[in-house]
Formats: structure tokens, C-alpha cells, sequence
């Protein structure tokens, strides 16, 4: 699945890191109902085909959000992977997942999200009896064509009934909401103290928010917004990687070298050269 280089990516797709000519998977995408805004941001249901051993690894640099996955032989909830998230297709199969909002995770956990970070439990270990009949009734609707919108809706239903008690949102949550919102959405948005002068938080308690509702620091969703953009525009026309550097306001080129290379495991040249020879 290459991106079509005529269009910007969209939110989701510059988080993915698809390698330049997989073809292994087919993504169904679908917002969540209105009822859900601020709990449940959208659904995703890969399907996918690998040839007999053979492995597609899947890299994303996920969002500060926490995501709820069942497939046919587990269902699980996941915490913020910090740094790059990688999952392996093989075989033939799909799954259902939700993308949460940031104020679902500590709400669906029960507690703080810091002792989910980079690490996932069964969603029955959350959800308990409730947890069993999702992945029950998930299942059901997988046993019919993977590509049936039909099943896609029972499926999502299954979700929504299993979620909607964790409406409506708190206080808390609803601030996370907005300080995420704020940092993705303003590439202006550098340093931590400008979060704080938005909200009218002081440092000490932003981080308080965040560690507990998404298990992450101030500073990591500053940084993961300006990765995302700039695998975004490692993947565009070509650029040089300074230009790249200081349009994400960085102070030098070496410092971003090494940021994106310490979670993507590739230089910047490396990860556009790789991209380019796919297009």
C-alpha cells in the first residue's frame, strides 16, 4: 500500500510507516459515532495476506492514545508504545481495532496509563466479563467475509457497547483532549512552556496530567508530533534534511538526525532514500 504521492497524507497515514511497495494488507477505516466524541476518535480493520513464510512488519509512530485490538487468537489493550511500534503480519487473517481518545485509556485502565507504557494485557484484564463478551461477539462477526461491511458494523457495535459506560468524559480527560489537540495541531508548539502558558498549567502539573492519563511526558508529544511530520515530509518531495530540520524548528540538523534516528532506528537520508527508491 504506497501513498499516493500527488495528495498530503492524511492523520493516520503519516504515523504508518509502510515500506515503499507493501502490498500485504488492506486497511477499512471508520470514524466513530458522534455518541463517542472524546472517548473514541476511529476504527481500523486490517485484513491482510502474506505468502507462505513470509513476514510484513507493520511500523507506526503511534499516537499518545491507548487502542483496544481483537483478532482470532487474542484481544488486547494496548498503552502508548514510546517509541516506534512494530507488528508482524504473516499469514491471512484481520482484526478490529479502536483508537481511543486520550482521555479513554485511564478511564478504560481503571487508573494511571504510566503502567501501561510500552506494554499491553488482555482486554479482559480491563474490561473484565465485559472484556469476554466483546471479544465473544468480535469474533462472531469475523467468522463472516473480512471485507463485509456488515461485519464491520457488528463488530464496532460490539465496541461501542463495551465502551459506552466509560461516558462521559472528565473533567481530566477532556483537558488531555485539548492539550494533545493543542500540540498536534500547531507546529509552532516547540517547547513545553508553551503548552503550559495555553492551559495556564504550571510545568509540574501538565506533567502530572500527562503521566497519568497517557503515560507520557510533555516533552515526548511535542517530540513524536515533529517525527510524524517529518516522515511525512521525508516521504514528499524531496527536501534537503536541513530544510526538514528547520521547518520543524529545530536548532541544527544533528539534533533532528539524532531524534529520528534513535526511534525510527534510520537516519533521516536513510529513511528518504528508501522511500524514493519505492515511488
Amino acid at each position: 500500500m504506497k501513498p499516493d504521492s500527488s495528495r498530503p497524507m492524511d492523520h493516520i497515514e503519516r504515523a504508518h510507516l509502510v515500506e515503499p511497495g507493501d502490498a500485504s494488507h488492506v486497511i477499512h477505516r471508520y470514524p466513530a459515532a458522534p455518541e463517542f466524541e472524546g472517548l473514541l476518535q476511529r476504527f481500523w480493520i486490517p485484513v491482510w495476506s502474506v505468502p507462505p513464510g513470509r513476514e510484513a512488519p507493520q511500523r507506526v509512530l503511534q499516537y499518545p492514545v491507548a487502542l483496544l485490538v481483537v483478532a482470532g487468537d487474542y484481544a488486547r489493550f494496548y498503552g502508548v508504545v514510546s517509541g516506534l511500534s512494530t507488528t508482524t503480519l504473516t499469514g491471512e487473517g484481520w482484526a478490529v481495532g479502536v483508537m481511543c481518545a486520550p482521555a479513554a485509556g485511564a478511564l478504560v485502565a481503571g487508573g494511571p496509563m504510566s503502567g501501561y507504557t510500552d506494554r499491553y494485557v488482555d482486554v479482559a484484564e480491563v474490561l473484565g466479563a465485559e472484556g469476554e463478551r466483546l471479544a465473544t461477539r468480535v469474533r462472531a462477526a469475523m467468522a463472516r467475509d473480512a471485507h463485509d461491511p456488515e461485519a464491520h458494523a457488528a463488530a464496532m457495535a460490539a465496541f461501542g457497547d463495551a465502551l459506552r459506560p466509560f461516558l462521559p468524559v472528565d473533567d481530566d480527560g477532556r483537558l488531555v483532549n485539548e492539550v494533545v489537540a493543542f500540540v498536534e495541531g500547531d507546529r509552532e508548539v516547540v517547547r513545553v512552556a508553551q503548552v503550559c502558558e495555553r492551559f495556564g498549567l504550571a510545568e509540574r502539573a501538565l506533567q502530572r496530567l500527562v503521566h497519568r492519563r497517557l503515560g507520557l511526558t510533555p516533552k515526548w508529544l511535542i517530540q513524536r508530533r515533529r517525527l510524524q511530520e517529518a516522515a511525512e515530509r521525508l516521504r514528499g518531495k524531496p527536501a534537503s534534511i536541513g530544510e526538514v530540520a528547520a521547518v520543524l524548528g529545530y536548532a541544527d540538523q544533528a539534533h533532528f538526525t539524532r531524534d529520528f534516528a534513535r526511534v525510527t532506528t534510520m537516519t533521516p537520508g536513510q529513511f528518504a532514500g528508501r522511500h524514493a527508491r519505492g515511488s
